[in-house]
């Protein structure tokens, strides 16, 4: 471990003006679960850590619109969203994935906004945030900008973020006509990255398909839409037939990759079985049963 500085703003326009923009030494830390590793093992090296811990608890807080939305604060831990009765009411696939995210241990101290301005492609919570139509609310020196969770990566371990960008709340839609399900493959140990993640919401009127949304993580180089997917599962009627053709377009959409915990081939497989999966959950979840 080298030495660095390390600052504890106790407002975020203190953290943001203790970014640098032109400096990728420079970063902030929050929980810190990825970013002590990435230190231990000598890949980042930083000169400055700007610690939130000490900003205003304005951003820990989890709160219900009276419209059925969501808002949960980019400080908020993973842990507190999970028991967050809030969260619960809204959206109840996100309690469900904390439960199946890493460890309690990991949970307990890991934050909203660096689990999502990390840009792992293999988290949870990415897809799940982007099935529900979510949004990040990302504060710089020029102000605020909204950014759609599904538009925030650009690559592997990249997003569209400034330097000198934070992620300060994230705004769920209300979900009282939505169904949604999020499922995942892991190779190894239950708790470890998953080789497939996918996440889908779906709109059902009448047994038909009205809307959807479907993602994908992990097998990919980054979160990724499975838009031509979509189309085929619009206006279909909820089915084994409608949910088999669009796992077989999925397989063929999806851009997987390899890597040590599958190849291409086998997660393109996998890509296959899961949608068709996830989109069973949701839509027998959204169709009421005699």
């Amino acid at each position: 471990m080298i030495s660095f500085e390390l600052a504890e703003p106790k407002t975020l326009s203190e953290a943001i003006a203790l970014l640098d923009a032109e400096d990728p030494e420079v970063r902030p830390i929050s929980g810190g679960t990825a970013l002590m590793l990435m230190m231990k093992s000598g890949v980042f090296r930083p000169s400055r850590l700007v610690s939130l811990q000490k900003v205003e608890p304005d951003y820990s807080r989890i709160e219900r619109g009276g419209d059925g939305s969501l808002r949960l604060g980019a400080l908020a831990s993973l842990s507190q969203i999970e028991h967050s009765d809030e969260v619960r009411r809204v959206a109840p696939v996100i309690e469900k994935t904390m439960r199946h995210l890493s460890n309690v241990r990991v949970r307990n101290v890991a934050r909203l906004g660096g689990n999502l301005a990390h840009g792992d492609p293999h988290m949870d919570l990415p897809p799940v945030l982007s099935s529900l139509g979510a949004k990040a609310i990302v504060a710089g020196p020029s102000g605020q900008r909204q950014i759609m969770i599904e538009e925030l990566f650009s690559g592997y371990y990249e997003t569209v973020l400034q330097r000198d960008e934070l992620i300060t709340f994230v705004d769920v839609p209300p979900q009282a006509a939505w169904s949604s399900t999020y499922i995942k493959c892991t190779t190894r140990s239950a708790d470890d990255w998953p080789a497939l993640g996918i996440a889908c919401s779906l709109r059902i009127e009448g047994g038909i398909i009205g809307d959807v949304r479907l993602m994908i993580s992990a097998a990919t180089e980054k979160l990724t839409r499975l838009v031509a997917t979509e189309k085929v599962l619009r206006g279909q009627n909820v089915n084994e037939a409608t949910f088999e053709r669009a796992g077989e377009s999925a397989m063929t959409e999806a851009e997987v990759i390899g890597d040590s915990r599958g190849s291409a081939a086998y997660k393109s497989e996998l890509v296959r079985v899961y949608v068709r999966r996830a989109l069973r959950q949701a839509g027998l979840a959204g169709v009421p049963q005699s």
